[in-house]
């Protein structure tokens, strides 16, 4: 059988995706049409009008015999406890099929060919889709500063602790701290990654994705063995924007991958979230110009500024921040006249209180009575006078 899910079905995407890199928009809608296997069968007898993709599978397929990589593939994920989500899976991450529509101003094969994911390579026992359903990606630079971790680490364990995934590439800087503030917090956080699920990159972060193994997931594109080339770095950022339901990026350069990823979510239209840095940083180059040139981009500082944004209209709302309420803000504005009125030092007569706020003396003595009600006025002797004001 080659039915969508079928045997036939998952080899033949894996074929695909080794044969052509991931996004490919021909390919794609070639599958859309005709399905995997059948597509398969064409790209190998070089039976496609496109010149350039029909040399690109020819130069390829020297490397190898396609079908037998992707058996390879699929059982070398086997012995490492990994497996094989095609679109046909109940766990496939269906938010990721908005890439369907994605179209980039700017040319160039990286943005053309943004199409969404034949399969995905995944590591961790937790469910693909249901996993991904409630979920953020944070991303940002590689050469973070300390403002840049910290600010990352207190927003990633927040969402966790709300009860959401955690997203991000795995990578040093933002990503790390992304991935190590949702572990942090006992949370749920996926890598998706640039290179095969057995050899996650860089190395350095080895432990890191051992734990995210037991508390997550990572995913990729890319079959077992595959190579972190660099181009491919660019092609997986397109699944962040889209499996999540919103993006934030903490820290990022002028021009650098994570503003790349938010070139996509925002033609995506999902909520693209910047967090503010210091102005006399490089690292806030990136950020701040987001932030300036695009109207849709949203300023966040906090998990529950973040949560307002990808939760449910009314879900998370928070009140705005303020500063602790004393008894002189709920004063109304006669009573605020008056208490201007009194003499720096010393006393004061109703009459002189009338004549300094310019209010007639009834008003005066009323307001008076509720003032000292209130404990903000005295009256003594000589006069009233002023209860010396505590916060």
């Amino acid at each position: 059988m080659s039915g969508p899910g079928s045997h036939a079905d998952r080899v033949a995407r894996a074929a695909l995706t080794w044969l052509v890199e991931p996004g490919h928009r021909v390919v794609w809608t070639l599958v859309q049409q005709a399905g995997a296997p059948a597509v398969l069968d064409r790209l190998l007898a070089g039976d496609i009008p496109d010149g350039s993709l029909r040399s690109a599978v020819a130069a390829r397929s020297r490397a190898g015999d396609a079908r037998q990589v992707a058996e390879l593939g699929l059982r070398q994920a086997a012995r490492i406890g990994a497996r094989l989500v095609v679109p046909a899976d109940p766990e496939w991450p269906v938010r990721v099929e908005t890439l369907a529509t994605l179209e980039l101003d700017s040319g160039g094969r990286i943005n053309q060919d943004t199409r969404p994911p034949l399969c995905f390579w995944v590591r961790g026992d937790l469910p693909l889709g249901a996993t991904l359903d409630r979920s953020v990606a944070m991303v940002g630079a590689r050469a973070a500063t300390e403002y840049g971790e910290h600010v990352t680490m207190g927003l990633a364990s927040g969402l966790a602790e709300r009860g959401w995934t955690v997203v991000s590439g795995g990578a040093f800087g933002i990503d790390a701290a992304a991935h190590r503030g949702t572990l942090a917090a006992d949370g749920v956080t996926v890598a998706v990654l640039a290179c095969g699920v057995e050899r996650p990159y860089p190395l350095g972060n080895a432990a890191m994705f051992d734990r995210i193994v037991e508390r997550g997931l990572l995913i990729s594109e890319w079959p077992p063995g595959a190579e972190p080339l660099r181009h491919r770095f660019l092609i997986r950022n397109r699944v962040i924007a889209a499996a999540t339901a919103g993006t934030v990026v903490v820290e990022a350069a002028a021009r650098s991958g994570a503003t790349q990823t938010m070139s996509r979510v925002l033609a995506l239209n999902r909520p693209a979230m910047v967090v503010p840095g210091p102005v006399t940083s490089a690292m806030s180059v990136g950020c701040h110009g987001l932030l300036r040139n695009h109207p849709a981009a949203r300023l966040v500082t906090s998990a529950a500024d973040v949560l307002e944004e990808v939760g449910r209209i009314g879900e998370y709302l928070e009140p705005p921040p303020r500063g602790r309420e004393r008894v002189r803000d709920r004063l109304d504005e006669e009573s605020a006249l008056i208490l201007e009125a009194f003499p720096r030092g010393g006393t004061a007569t109703p009459e002189d209180l009338a004549a300094e706020a310019r209010l007639d003396l009834r008003t005066v003595l009323r307001r008076l009575s509720l003032l000292e009600a209130a404990g903000l006025v005295i009256r003594t002797e000589s006069g009233i006078r002023l209860v010396r004001w505590r916060s």
